[in-house]
């Protein structure tokens, strides 16, 4: 099977059935570095639903991405075999039935020793991603771009599961290791005094936006890779990250946040970690239109995502 994506020189990006960036619809996973994956779940979403149309809104506007990373200096797919693998199957309005079938799907991933690349769905399916991917490698680092910690104990009616809360629930199932992760982003107005102490209290490393910017970025991409240490790491990047100015479509939008190209940026200098996963949520393409900004946005995140696991490849 080839690995290379369609030449959008040769035919028009228009034409034929989009997958991530061109490439070819897996059939089989043998002999790949990497997947995309579809998790396209939004039955934990406590405030806009519509996520679960995501992977394909992502699909859509990825054709407009091109192979070569010139911040890496990288040809992407002459460096990492890559394929899209499609969506896993849910069960909707049933959140912990949905998380079942997206982590056996990511399972299939990770078993075939393939690295992947999820396409959310809430942020409720990060936490199927992280136990199929520690399933393989063991508890694993964190690296979470995000507006909000999601690390509430529970949301409403006492439910334990849902978008506020997976990263409390990786830590109490020993599936992510709170000392080498990282949460970035944090802002704006709370709920309660602790919801950022509360990651804290876990034993997250916490950035907030205003640390963040104060620190500076090129500062904040090294102490990202001190942070992991080398250890199997999963990145997760919510759009809520990004300032609403810049990516409005998302679950929960929060104000303040970096533009576009400031996350980009971050994201670029980013080297010296161990990526064995990762995954970009909370895309809710209704909220998009006319101009599907905010899923161009998401698909040059992954774009930038499968760049990085390229340049670990020598």
């Amino acid at each position: 099977m080839s690995v290379l994506p369609v030449d959008s020189l040769e035919t028009p990006r228009f034409c034929g059935v989009p997958t991530f960036m061109r490439l070819p619809q897996a059939t089989t996973l043998e002999g790949l570095d990497a997947a995309i994956i579809g998790l396209p779940s939004d039955s934990g979403a406590p405030f806009r639903t519509g996520a679960r149309f995501a992977p394909n809104a992502v699909r859509a506007m990825s054709i407009m991405l091109r192979p070569i990373n010139p911040y890496r200096n990288i040809n992407v797919f002459e460096r990492l075999a890559c394929a899209d693998a499609g969506d896993a199957a849910v069960v909707p309005g049933y959140e912990i039935e949905s998380l079942e079938r997206l982590e056996a799907a990511v399972h299939a991933v990770v078993d075939a020793g393939v690295t992947p690349f999820g396409i959310g769905g809430d942020h409720s399916v990060t936490l199927a991603g992280l136990r199929a991917v520690a399933a393989r490698h063991g508890p694993l680092a964190l690296i979470q771009f995000d507006s909000h910690s999601d690390t509430w104990d529970k949301y409403f009616a006492g439910k334990r599961y849902s978008a506020g809360t997976p990263f409390r629930r990786a830590v109490e199932e020993g599936i992510v290791d709170p000392a080498r992760s990282i949460q970035i982003g944090m802002r704006g107005s709370l709920f309660k005094a602790d919801d950022v102490s509360q990651s804290l209290d876990l034993g997250y490393e916490v950035v907030t936006t205003d640390d963040m910017f104060e620190m500076g970025i090129p500062a904040l991409a090294a102490r990202i890779a001190a942070r992991t240490a080398g250890a199997p790491a999963y990145l997760t990047f919510d759009l809520d990250f990004i300032d609403p100015a810049f990516a409005p479509a998302v679950q929960t939008p929060e104000a303040g946040g970096p533009s576009t190209r400031e996350a980009l940026d971050l994201l670029r200098r980013i080297e010296g970690i161990n990526l064995v996963g990762a995954d970009v949520v909370e895309l809710c393409p209704p909220y998009d239109q006319p101009a599907q900004t905010t899923a161009l946005v998401a698909a040059t995140v992954m774009a930038e995502l499968l760049a990085l696991r390229a340049a670990m490849k020598s």
